[in-house]
């Protein structure tokens, strides 16, 4: 298959998989084949083009001139090649954990769920392969859309609000301070395209700069830099695959992936290091850091634990960018990735502790490693990549966003990374203490969850241990994106 031709593949696979899924509605077995089928053709679709991309091709498909200097158009850079190759990966093992999550626990609608699943993956295909802000923009806003019926699956008053939330602070940040951005750069420049080295370079001054950097990470609200992450904590009211979803596959990173794209391709990393009018985007993204690692040690709910945690994991990637140094992008681009592996097998460890004994608090968990071995084994394997312990790929994105800022003398956001990965470790690690140390309660009987399930989240935290000691694809993309 020629590399344009893939491009088209990954952007059009998904929507024939939202239509299989539709034709086999009446036949469960066939639509989750349908779905299983789907997700590993976009996989390999996206895996032809690794190659090309790693030796310096960058396979290009223009479908619609919009405005002058304004097109649709996808073209993949090393950055959309990794956060490609995370998605299409991980929406097979989500596929095959929401058989068994769905089924197990007799969910409604999920004919709806999986076409809405599937019609995610591909915008999130357009969100990567984007070649310019226009395209980036428009695909980032059918992700919204598209991902708002999932998250209000169940239907029920408390669904409704976690989906009015999450769609208004969405919508909202889009709009107002997103697209404005999106203008002002076309206006400033003449062109949306993404460029290495920026495109902004020498047009406007340095207060400019950082107003327009503000409307754009602001504006990127999937991002969920504080103050604009309420929607994440609420979107928890979502089925477990979801929530999956919009904190490993698609959602959040859409937006941190948006975020890089626009520092290292609109803004220029070289161009804008050193500017005072920038500098506010670290320390925000430290501050975030720390608020919502404390904020998850004080949660008892376990999806709002890992959710803070995720709005924590996120500044990692944002803090990185705003470094400005290639090392500390090189660790914005593998965090990305890394991030992703282990914070899908938490969501799985949850699903799967909910699914088989209906448990929801962290304060619950006692001996529940005794009864689900396979599923807190994943789950601690999955914390220890988060609080960046080796041998777990957490500790890999880390160590080069450590570097960076070693590099550049930000001493500071070396003690931010010191201070949060205690904080990670305070609130992960009495959990698995209490699973596999602390007595059980009296009539505790249930085992793991369902098969399908189980098989996920082994094969999840597999893969953040074989990641650790095989990063170089990553690792290699990450480099080409960093010019290093």
């Amino acid at each position: 298959m020629k590399p344009e031709s893939a491009v088209l593949a990954a952007l059009l696979v998904p929507v024939l998989g939202a239509l299989a899924i539709v034709a086999c509605r009446r036949y469960p077995n066939l639509r989750e084949t349908a779905t299983l089928t789907s997700a590993a053709a976009l996989f390999l679709s996206v895996l032809t083009l690794l190659g090309p991309v790693l030796e310096g091709a960058r396979p290009e498909v223009s479908l619609l001139q919009v405005l002058p200097g304004a097109s649709l158009a996808f073209r993949v850079e090393p950055l959309g090649m990794l956060f490609s190759l995370v998605a299409s990966g991980l929406w097979i093992v989500n596929s095959l954990y929401s058989i068994g999550y769905m089924r197990g626990n007799r969910e409604l609608h999920q004919t709806r769920f999986y076409v809405c699943f599937a019609l995610a993956l591909a915008f999130t295909m357009g969100v990567a392969f984007s070649a310019n802000l226009l395209t980036l923009f428009i695909c980032y806003e059918g992700l919204t859309l598209i991902t708002y019926p999932l998250v209000a699956h169940h239907g029920d008053e408390e669904a409704r609000r976690g989906g009015r939330t999450y769609l208004a602070l969405l919508l909202g940040t889009s709009i107002m301070l997103l697209l404005p951005a999106v203008a002002a750069t076309w206006i400033t420049a003449g062109t949306l395209d993404f460029t290495p080295g920026g495109i902004l370079g020498g047009r406007l001054s340095n207060a400019a700069i950082g107003a327009l950097l503000a409307l754009y990470v602001f504006g990127i609200g999937k991002a969920a830099l504080m103050p604009i992450h309420r929607w994440l904590p609420a979107a928890m009211v979502a089925p477990t695959p979801v929530s999956a979803l919009l904190h490993a596959v698609a959602v959040v990173k859409a937006g941190v992936f948006a975020v890089v794209k626009v520092i290292v391709y609109v803004f220029g990393v070289d161009a804008i290091a050193g500017l005072a009018s920038v500098q506010w985007l670290a320390f925000a993204s430290g501050f975030t850091i720390i608020a919502a690692s404390i904020i998850a040690l004080r949660s008892n709910n376990l999806k709002r634990r890992l959710a803070y945690s995720t709005v924590s994991q996120l500044s990692y990637v944002i803090l990185a960018a705003a470094l400005l140094t290639p090392l500390s992008v090189v660790g914005a681009a593998l965090h990305i990735a890394a991030h992703a592996l282990g914070k899908i097998t938490l969501f799985f460890a949850a699903g799967a502790i909910y699914t088989a004994s209906h448990k929801t608090e962290v304060s619950q968990l006692d001996g529940i490693g005794r009864r689900m071995p396979w599923t807190m084994g994943a789950f601690a394997v999955g914390a220890l990549s988060l609080i960046g312990v080796p041998p777990a790929v957490g500790f890999v994105g880390k160590w080069f966003i450590f570097q960076g800022a070693a590099a550049s003398g930000q001493y500071w956001a070396m003690a931010v990374l010191g201070a949060s990965a205690l904080l990670n470790a305070a609130y992960f690690l009495p959990i698995v203490y209490a699973a596999f140390f602390r007595a059980a309660p009296q009539g505790a009987d249930h085992g793991e969850a369902p098969l399908s399930m189980v098989l996920a989240l082994v094969a999840t935290s597999t893969l953040v241990v074989v990641m650790f000691f095989y990063p170089h694809v990553p690792l290699a993309l990450a480099r080409q994106l960093a010019g290093i």
